[in-house]
């Protein structure tokens, strides 16, 4: 068995993992590459390896990051099966039919704005043929995807339909994370971390850092929407609108009678879109997460999809709270709530979720004021907060548990999906815990097992 690393590599975004095993190319996962643009627009149109020589895609999650790539993958040739769980098949089809469309009005703007006549990375046309090619595996069903190559996968709690994927062939088993869940995540089941591996692809994003209490979670987020409801303030939420909106919403919903009853937003036809999805797949849900009904929807939660709902919002009176995508701020009607709402004091930018370094979010994270919003200056001035709490990742006790599950049988652990700092922290501790050849692959790194 053979490992070549094409993204997630040092880095956090574009996870794209070649094994080859008994004569077969397998892709685990197929992300998009996210942050410095020029970088980004080459590495997503060049994958480093021919599309058409690929046997199979199995797919760990529908986060864009993992998955947002397959529509190019497929338009350069690649026609085989992409295997995943029902729940991530149904979420990467809205998903990357939205991704298709945002990539298509995005170039448009630039094409228009910097006089470029550039084609857009993969079109709504695109995005539909790669759906076709997703084959469902249930969780903890075994499947031989190829002759030699079997496959099977197991909750990651991470997202719904996330998974841990287990790959069995050349006498050789490899076990890849995907993006792994916390065990006190709402919604969602606790992650199975599996055993006996012979090799670990395990990712890092909290390799060196550990989160609060769930309890310190909700008490600091309603410490917030007091605070900035108190001053007329809106609070601006960027959040992927797949799993962390689901989970803001459901927070939001517990925290009924402990915040003011102001009105919240989830501004993101997507988000609306997934929601329905989780809404038809309660078995992956935790129990009791239906037990108070609809667990994601209250009396002051409003889904808007149309454009002109949500260019309501820009003149929306008094405090609210106002969730949209994209999480890093990257595209999408975040950056309209950004234009309109950033340059007020009362008002809140909360990020929620991690921030890739190049991305717009990190730098306002890091203090930047003067932003670019389709070309138009503007100035921030709003509260800027974090709350890493309500992160969706394993911190590194959850990462710690997954390697000690593997321990007696591991002989290479690959620290990816990470940035070096989190990721050579986690590999050191790896390194002196198990007797595993650990590594932090570059990327192109290619090893054999």
């Amino acid at each position: 068995m053979k490992l070549t690393f094409h993204g997630a590599a040092r880095s956090v975004t574009g996870s794209r993992h070649l094994v080859e095993a008994a004569g077969k190319r397998i892709l685990l996962d197929c992300g998009l590459v996210q942050g410095h643009r020029e970088e980004a627009f080459r590495r997503n149109r060049h994958f480093g390896f021919d599309p058409r020589s690929l046997d199979a895609v199995v797919l760990s999650h529908a986060h864009i990051d993992h998955s947002g790539a397959i529509p190019a993958l497929v338009k350069a040739g690649f026609s085989g099966p992409i295997f995943a769980t029902p729940g991530t098949s149904d979420l990467a089809e809205v998903m990357l039919l939205d991704s298709g469309a945002i990539q298509e009005r995005d170039i448009e703007i630039v094409n228009r704005r910097e006089g470029k006549n550039w084609k857009p990375l993969y079109t709504q046309d695109d995005a539909r043929a790669a759906a076709r090619l997703f084959k469902d595996v249930p969780y903890r069903e075994p499947r031989e995807i190829l002759p030699g190559v079997v496959v099977d996968l197991h909750d990651a709690g991470h997202m719904l339909g996330s998974s841990v994927v287990r790959v069995r062939g050349d006498h050789k088993t490899l076990v890849f994370s995907g993006d792994l869940g916390r065990d006190s995540l709402p919604i969602l089941k606790t992650p199975e971390l599996l055993s006996g591996a012979d090799a670990l692809i395990i990712e890092s994003t909290y390799g060196n850092r550990t989160h609060p209490p769930e309890e310190d979670e909700e008490r600091e987020l309603a410490e917030l929407v007091n605070r900035v409801a108190a001053r007329q303030g809106k609070i601006i939420i960027p959040a992927f609108a797949v799993g962390r909106t689901q989970h803001l919403t459901y927070r939001l919903k517990k925290l009924q009678g402990k915040i003011p009853s102001i009105p919240v937003f989830v501004d993101s036809p997507l988000a609306a879109d997934v929601t329905d999805v989780y809404r038809r797949h309660p078995d992956c849900h935790e129990p009791g997460t239906w037990e108070k009904g609809d667990p994601f929807g209250f009396g002051m939660l409003r889904y808007t999809r149309s454009s002109e709902e949500s260019k309501k919002l820009n003149s929306l009176d008094g405090p609210a709270i106002i969730i949209s995508a994209s999480g890093m701020c990257e595209t999408g009607r975040i950056l309209h709530h950004l234009e309109n709402h950033g340059p007020f004091e009362r008002n809140c930018i909360l990020f929620v979720g991690y921030q890739a370094e190049h991305t717009l979010g990190r730098r306002i994270l890091e203090g930047q004021k003067d932003i670019r919003v389709y070309g138009r200056e503007v100035t921030l001035r709003a509260e800027v907060a974090k709350m890493n709490g309500l992160s969706a990742h394993a911190d590194r006790g959850g990462l710690e548990a997954m390697v000690r599950a593997h321990a007696r049988t591991l002989k290479h652990v690959f620290v990816v999906h990470g940035e070096p700092q989190g990721a050579e922290a986690f590999a050191s501790w790896a390194r002196e815990t198990t007797m595993a050849n650990t590594h932090v692959p570059a990327l192109g790194d290619q090893l054999s097992l």
